[in-house]
């Protein structure tokens, strides 16, 4: 999908993120001070930048403003105050995530600015199925398969985190939104259909006692 530098010197975070990013299906470049940050940026390509503001060496403040102003930034830091956020969002990044936070909320975030910066993947197919997430229409060897508003939204939610396991209650909040009042039960009614419709019984998994996950990855 993307190439993504992260920026970030708590390696348990960047690992967090960086393991995060792949599983998601993007490619993460993960670097730990603000003087290989300012070096990978001007030296390779990158559709997207997450910075931590408080580095070794150059802040991530002094790397946005040294960077490519091309280059789409998301500000990742422990600075939470209202003057920190003016600062990053006043010199032109595209937003500002504030530790600690939920790793699917920012996977939300990047993907986007990813939509912001039209760099983010418009279609993606899989077992003789592919998903134009810009028209909004699945197809099935070739053929499109009807769907409900509701059910393409959580065929996008899943197909935007694959791999990532996603519990009933994370998958409400992204595709029904927060103010839902309906079930769980909801959730599960439309993983069957779209199971039934795509023919991905074995592509959209249960996730014992948490929630489903769509996966990529073959079984052994």
């Amino acid at each position: 999908m993307a190439r993504i530098l992260v920026a970030e010197d708590e390696r348990p975070i960047n690992d967090l993120v960086c393991r995060n990013l792949a599983l998601v299906g993007h490619e993460a470049v993960p670097c730990f001070d603000g003087d290989e940050a300012l070096r990978l940026a001007g030296q390779e390509r990158f559709d997207l930048v997450l910075l931590d503001v408080m580095m070794p060496g150059p802040t991530g403040f002094e790397v946005k403003r040294r960077m490519d102003a091309g280059i789409p930034v998301i500000f990742v830091t422990a600075k939470d105050d209202l003057a920190s956020r003016l600062d990053g969002l006043g010199m032109g990044a595209d937003d500002y995530v504030v530790k600690p936070f939920e790793i699917l909320e920012l996977l939300a975030r990047v993907e986007a600015v990813l939509r912001r910066t039209d760099q983010h993947q418009r279609s993606f197919e899989h077992q003789g199925v592919r998903v134009d997430l810009a028209t909004r229409q699945a197809f099935k060897d070739g053929v499109e398969v009807a769907l409900a508003p509701k059910e393409f939204d959580l065929l996008e939610t899943l197909v935007v985190n694959r791999n990532l396991a996603l519990s009933r209650e994370q998958l409400l909040r992204l595709v029904w939104g927060y103010d839902f009042e309906g079930e769980s039960r909801t959730v599960d009614m439309h993983v069957l259909r779209l199971r039934k419709k795509l023919g991905w019984e074995d592509v959209i998994q249960t996730v014992y006692k948490v929630g489903y996950r769509l996966s990529t990855r073959r079984r052994a």
